[in-house]
């Protein structure tokens, strides 16, 4: 099983690069999302990989974060939802968005990914509604897994590795998911199940992406007080 793949760009493609790694060609497909963060041609890459394993095809999908990799597994164990039509869902929306759309409910969010029809959509929904805080919890530790230099230094002759996205909008967004698993984990501990704890989260997160785990926690616990 390939997880991951580290070497320069020699084409791109509407739907997948290719890419060398030491004289071997690999065809990743990437969501439009990921593709547009992808440097250059002849520049290289790291990218987290699931393969796709069939009687008559054989498919590497290529993710810039774990968080990314994950909600794809988990998109694809929806019935009616296959590789491509995740990667439309997280094109579209990207991991966060599929969490916050999930936890909300929010169908219409979903519905707007190319190919993806109201009940497909309704049904990721509801398969995955239960799944989704997991996921959104787990992210923080994704993040701090995935640290800031995803390819090892020997792979490819000391040539410099250019990020997929910049380091510094990277770092903001890895903060911002260590916070929302942090507030999941907080309100969790504070009683709250965690599709109604996943669902404030989102709301919150959406409204003020900036918000820290304090102010995420303050911000959820007011859309969980009882209204009236």
């Amino acid at each position: 099983m390939i997880g991951k793949i580290t070497g320069r760009i020699e084409y791109r493609a509407t739907d997948h690069v290719l890419i060398d790694v030491r004289g071997v060609g690999y065809i990743v497909y990437c969501s439009d999302r990921t593709l547009m963060e992808l440097p250059g041609n002849g520049e290289v890459v790291a990218l987290f990989t699931e393969m796709l394993v069939r009687e008559d095809i054989l498919q590497l999908f290529g993710f810039t974060t774990l968080l990314e990799k994950e909600w794809h597994r988990l998109l694809i164990s929806v019935q009616g939802i296959g590789a491509k039509a995740s990667l439309a869902i997280l094109g579209t929306l990207g991991p966060e968005g599929v969490g916050r759309a999930i936890a909300l409910g929010d169908i219409n969010a979903i519905k707007a990914a190319k190919g993806i029809g109201p009940k497909t959509a309704q049904r990721v929904v509801h398969e995955l509604k239960d799944k989704a805080p997991a996921v959104m919890a787990l992210g923080g530790s994704l993040a701090a897994a995935q640290g800031d230099a995803p390819a090892s230094e020997d792979v490819l002759e000391e040539v410099p590795v250019v990020p997929a996205s910049a380091p510094k909008a990277s770092a903001a967004k890895g903060q911002g998911i260590a916070a929302q698993a942090e507030a999941l984990s907080a309100l969790s501990n504070l009683g709250y199940g965690p599709g109604d704890a996943a669902a404030a989260v989102a709301e919150a997160s959406g409204t003020d992406p900036d918000l820290d785990t304090a102010g995420l926690i303050r911000a959820a616990l007011r859309l969980l007080a009882p209204k009236g």
